[in-house]
């Protein structure tokens, strides 16, 4: 995918004190949800096909039976059934095997259940896109960022499923929160003879936030500051534009963020002891950090195509219910819905109720996908819950000062006497939100969490193996609706970016997945799990409900930057690639320095960086 752009002039890579370059790469990653796919299908001439699963977005695989049988969509019912876990990893491979199922079971007349065992699932389905990222940096000699070229490609497999969206993603945060005054980043998927990729937690920004981060502490090292001062020098704040033009209207304070997160981690002190050990201990320690931000929401004009749609209707007993095809699977989907309908209706939340992801019931929120449900679907909720409330209200069976038992009263009245109500909420795009998808500029996320993480590490230099022993992530998400089920998103996005830095690598043998089993796919267990110290800056944005904005797909992005900058300070050794194994490191200490080699000295010419002449 590549947008036309003005190219940079060439005076200002003749005239910069530093040209930086590097390349980076990360590896594949296997979701590893606890339940593997499955899905049950029948079908009747009558009513067509209906198809039970552990799925993410039913009203995809309504349309893939679309497609496949030439049905209409009165005749394709999806039904989600209680998931056990996803992470992407069930957002389009449900329309493989339902499609498949669905298929078995009109041919057969029978109801057909297909369930894949763990080696099939893991051989069969979609991984994390591998990916390689160039850097070209032109830098001032106090720090400032000049102009920038980055080639950010992915591994999309033997064909495409979602390459072209994780490659947008990708491509649209591979500049970071920093101010570019000039910047070309040239992007493309590649096609290759193993299984396609698609989607996994963070959707292409783990991939270009990794070789951002790994560059802005080696332009550091190269400029001669310290990488919190680089970055400081470089940091968006508001009233900025974006790299693709976009201006910020709400707070961003990444100064701030990073101050507060070094000061919790008590990251100098750390480093002065571990600059003090290291030389006389076998145990190697070092700390790191990385700097980020997530969009949240579809890219561009994503959620405009999308029109959601969210009904609350009220059931014969008087209570709420809602309607929305956003599923449940771990991560708090219907708690958050529930609660957000509850605060806005001031009734408690067990008088709440949230309907069965039916395709034949509810109507399409959209997928449950882009850290979008409780910042996107949740604002839905909570306008159709002041539309639900107003009718009531301004139909004159419920004063405005009500309370719950008086709710329940006028509800229960006024179905007596009208049969049902049924309020909705449709998606309107906000006014000064437009993305051009010809030129790729524009608001490309009308809302954007901000992060900064930072993580220890113990290098064994008689194992060659890393871990990581603490970890600090602090992130504004806006409103912070639930606290408990906010730190466990960040937890867990903490461990699984943990296992993409150190642990986990997938093997490819004659295109065939070959480690396809959890006897030889490492990840990280809870022995190799840190303590994870989560804190939260609360900044509510106009486009969430009560404030809040996207959350889940931001603890991706941070952990494995922020490893692998501890892992160089720790060792000396300017890592460029994950997973980060025990036999990688191996190579790199044990390998004498060679002319050439990357070096950590600056006043040493070489691939880390060279002087531009003027």
């Amino acid at each position: 995918m590549q947008k036309d752009q003005k190219p940079i002039p060439d005076e200002i890579w003749q005239t910069a004190d530093y040209i930086v370059e590097g390349e980076y790469r990360t590896g594949a990653q296997e979701q590893l949800y606890i339940e593997n796919n499955g899905v049950i299908a029948e079908y009747s001439p009558e009513a067509g096909v209906t198809v039970r699963g552990s799925m993410q977005c039913p009203y995809y695989l309504v349309h893939a039976l679309e497609l496949v049988f030439n049905l209409p969509s009165e005749k394709c019912r999806v039904i989600q059934t209680e998931t056990g876990g996803a992470f992407g990893g069930k957002e389009d491979f449900p329309s493989v095997i339902g499609s498949h199922a669905a298929l078995l079971a009109m041919k057969s007349g029978h109801p057909v259940k297909l369930c894949y065992d763990r080696a099939e699932d893991m051989a069969a389905t979609t991984k994390r896109h591998p990916s390689r990222t160039r850097h070209r940096t032109a830098v001032s000699k106090d720090g400032k960022l000049l102009a920038g070229e980055i080639d950010f490609a992915i591994d999309g497999g033997a064909y495409a499923t979602l390459s072209p969206v994780v490659l947008s993603r990708g491509t649209i945060h591979a500049p970071g929160p920093y101010l570019w005054p000039h910047l070309t980043v040239r992007a493309k998927a590649m096609a290759t003879n193993i299984p396609p990729h698609g989607a996994f937690r963070g959707f292409g920004a783990p991939q270009s936030i990794f070789a951002l981060e790994r560059h802005m502490d080696k332009i550091a090292r190269v400029v001669g500051l310290s990488p919190e001062e680089f970055r400081r020098r470089n940091f968006l704040a508001t009233g900025d534009h974006t790299a693709t033009g976009q201006l910020l209207k709400d707070p961003v304070d990444m100064q701030h963020l990073l101050t507060r997160a070094l000061y919790q981690s008590d990251y100098y002190s750390k480093r002065e002891q571990f600059d003090r050990e290291n030389p006389t201990s076998i145990i190697k320690r070092g700390i790191g950090f990385a700097t980020f931000f997530h969009g949240a929401g579809f890219t561009g004009s994503g959620e405009r195509r999308l029109n959601s749609l969210v009904e609350i209707e009220l059931t014969p007993e008087g209570h709420p219910r809602l309607l929305v095809s956003s599923t449940e699977f771990g991560q708090g989907t219907n708690t958050i819905l529930c609660q957000i309908a509850a605060q806005t209706l001031r009734l408690p939340y067990d008088q709440i109720f949230i309907a069965q992801p039916d395709t034949g019931h509810v109507p399409n929120s959209g997928p449950t996908v882009a850290s979008r449900t409780a910042m996107v679907v949740g604002k839905l909720v909570e306008r159709a819950a002041q539309t639900l409330c107003g009718t009531l209200v301004h139909s004159g069976y419920l004063a405005p000062d009500y309370t719950p038992e008086d709710f329940r009263r006028a509800a229960l009245l006024y179905l007596a006497e009208r049969g049902s109500l049924k309020s909705e909420a449709r998606y309107q795009s906000p006014g000064d939100i437009f993305w051009d998808d010809d030129n790729y500029r524009g608001e490309a996320y009308p809302a954007y969490a901000w992060a900064v993480y930072v993580a220890e590490v113990a290098v064994d230099t008689t194992t060659y193996s890393a871990s990581v022993t603490n970890f600090y992530a602090l992130q504004e998400v806006g409103k912070v609706l639930h606290p408990i089920l906010a730190a466990g998103q960040i937890e867990g996005g903490v461990a699984q970016g943990i296992g993409y830095a150190l642990y986990e690598k997938c093997l490819w043998q004659n295109g065939h997945f070959a480690n396809n089993q959890m006897t030889n796919y490492i990840m990280p267990t809870s022995a190799d799990v840190p303590p994870i110290h989560v804190t939260f800056e609360e900044i509510p944005s106009p486009h969430g409900a009560f404030g809040a904005k996207g959350i889940g797909e931001l603890p991706m992005d941070g952990p494995a930057p922020a490893i692998l900058n501890a892992t160089e300070h720790a060792t000396g050794i300017a890592f460029t690639e994950i997973p980060l194994l025990p036999e990688d490191m191996f190579e790199r200490m044990t390998r004498a320095p060679q002319a050439g080699s990357e070096s950590l000295d600056p006043a040493v010419a070489g691939p880390i960086f060279s002087e531009a002449t003027a």
